[in-house]
């Protein structure tokens, strides 16, 4: 079996590892706030449409690196590229014009409008005519673009309802539509399962896995069932640094990240 990668043996030849096709590198990010540095020395890459988990423990840097990465707290320290761009300096909603998305912890959605003019929000923001909000016309590629967002994450039924009324995992689906609007290149998802029943998990792990391969994303969660089943590379994180990288067959059966983080769990629950 392929061993999984120790970072202190892959940190030295980074800059021979990092290609031209990759959708996101990050060279040296750290992020301090005072003296406290919440992510300290990060450097790894993710390439053109790969599927990457960042799993840690609660406190180990997994929401700050997204910060970072989006812009909403810019690093301190290192150099951020996105598809061969330096993006490090630059404001979120010029990044979001490049092809990034992300979703957060809690819901930012427009709970008294409906699934559908919450997604045709999502659209309009970015696209040329992102000030106009009048409702466009049933054959205006924005509403040919909401249908398919919706068929995406599996709202049809509910496409008039408004927001308030969904259960939480439906709304989660709606977040995940909204970051597909106007074709993303690389999607940060910020613990997409948490709050969700079994069933909506299920459907969760769907949704993530027909996402069209082009489209690559990086994923904080928490249940570990979901992020092994739906990505390519798992990074570990552990107070703030990079651990370790892996496939998610040897991550699970890595002794130290089960002691660490998984708390020894039971796969057969």
């Amino acid at each position: 079996m392929a061993s999984i990668e120790p970072l202190a043996a892959r940190h030295s030849s980074t800059n021979s590892t990092i290609a031209t096709g990759d959708a996101l590198v990050l060279q040296g990010v750290t992020r301090a706030f005072g003296a406290l540095k919440a992510i300290d020395d990060v450097t790894f890459s993710v390439p053109v449409g790969e599927r990457r988990a960042v799993l840690g423990a609660n406190g180990a840097g997994k929401t700050t690196l997204f910060n970072a990465i989006t812009g909403d707290f810019p690093p301190t320290a290192g150099c951020i590229k996105f598809f061969g761009e330096d993006i490090t300096h630059m404001p979120p909603y010029e990044r979001i014009r490049r092809g990034l998305r992300r979703t957060y912890q809690s819901s930012l959605l427009f709970r008294d409008l409906s699934v559908r003019d919450n997604l045709f929000l999502a659209v309009q923001g970015v696209s040329r005519g992102r000030f106009s909000f009048r409702r466009p016309s049933r054959g205006a590629p924005e509403t040919a673009a909401v249908r398919e967002l919706l068929q995406h994450v599996r709202l049809d039924p509910v496409a008039d309802d408004p927001v308030a009324v969904l259960s939480h995992g439906q709304q989660r689906q709606l977040e995940v539509g909204m970051a597909l609007a106007g074709a993303p290149r690389l999607i940060l998802f910020d613990e997409p399962a948490a709050g969700l029943s079994p069933a909506e998990r299920r459907e969760l792990v769907t949704i993530l896995s027909g996402l069209p391969r082009h489209i690559g994303f990086v994923l904080i969660e928490h249940d570990l069932d979901i992020a092994l089943r739906v990505v390519d590379r798992v990074t570990i994180m552990n107070n703030g640094r990079l651990l370790k990288h892996g496939t998610p067959h040897e991550i699970e059966n890595d002794a130290e990240v089960q002691a660490i983080y998984m708390g020894r769990k039971n796969h057969g629950h």
